[in-house]
C-alpha cells in the first residue's frame, strides 16, 4: 500500500471533492489561480477537521500559492498558540485575494491575542489588500473598539478603493447599527 505525506494526502482529499464546473466558473470570472479544484467553504473545512493541525503542514499550504483550496485551508490547521505576531505579519502581507483575507481573519487571526495591533498596523498600509485584511480583521473585533474602528472605516472609505470600499461600507453600517442597540 502507498504512503502519502500529510500534503500529498490533504491534494488527494482535494482532488477526490473537486467540482470542475466550480472551478471553471471561477476561472471564467478571473480567478487567478493556477490550480483550483472547485471546492466549496463545507468541503474545505471538512477535510480541516481531519487534518492533524501542524505549523509545518499549514506553511506548507499556505506557500502553495497557486492553488486556491490551500490558501484557504492553511489559517484552519495552523496551530493557533503557535501563530506568533511575525507570522502573522507575513502571512497578512502575503494575501493574494478577498476570499482569503476573509479566511485568514476568520479562522485564525480574530483569535490571536494581538489581533487589534495587528489590524491596527496594517491599516495604514499603502497595500489595498493588506487595509482589506486589517478592516475584516476589525469586523471580527466587534462591538470592541467601536469608535476607533468607525473613524479607521471612514478615513478610508473616504480613498475611494475598490478593493475596501464595500467592507468600509458594511463595517460604518454595522456600528451604526450596534450603537442604536446600546
Amino acid at each position: 500500500m502507498t504512503k502519502f505525506n500529510e500534503m500529498q494526502t490533504v491534494k488527494r482529499r482535494f482532488f477526490a471533492m473537486r467540482n470542475g464546473a466550480v472551478a471553471d466558473n471561477m476561472r471564467r470570472h478571473g480567478a487567478s489561480y493556477r490550480i483550483i479544484f472547485g471546492l466549496n467553504l463545507p468541503q474545505i473545512v471538512e477535510i480541516a477537521a481531519e487534518t492533524p493541525h501542524s505549523v509545518e503542514l499549514a506553511e506548507s499550504l499556505w506557500k502553495n500559492q497557486s492553488t486556491r483550496e490551500s490558501m484557504l485551508m492553511a489559517p484552519m490547521i495552523y496551530p493557533r498558540e503557535e501563530f506568533g505576531f511575525e507570522t502573522a505579519c507575513r502571512w497578512a502581507t502575503e494575501v493574494p485575494t478577498a476570499e482569503v483575507a476573509d479566511m485568514l481573519c476568520h479562522r485564525l487571526l480574530r483569535h490571536t491575542p494581538y489581533a487589534w495591533d495587528l489590524a491596527e498596523s496594517l491599516v495604514t498600509s499603502t497595500v489595498a489588500m493588506e487595509r482589506y485584511v486589517a478592516l475584516r480583521l476589525m469586523f471580527n473585533l466587534l462591538p470592541a473598539h467601536l469608535d476607533d474602528i468607525k473613524e479607521l472605516a471612514k478615513s478610508e472609505f473616504d480613498k475611494n478603493e475598490p478593493m475596501t470600499a464595500f467592507i468600509c461600507r458594511q463595517l460604518i453600517d454595522e456600528i451604526d447599527f450596534l450603537k442604536e442597540e446600546i
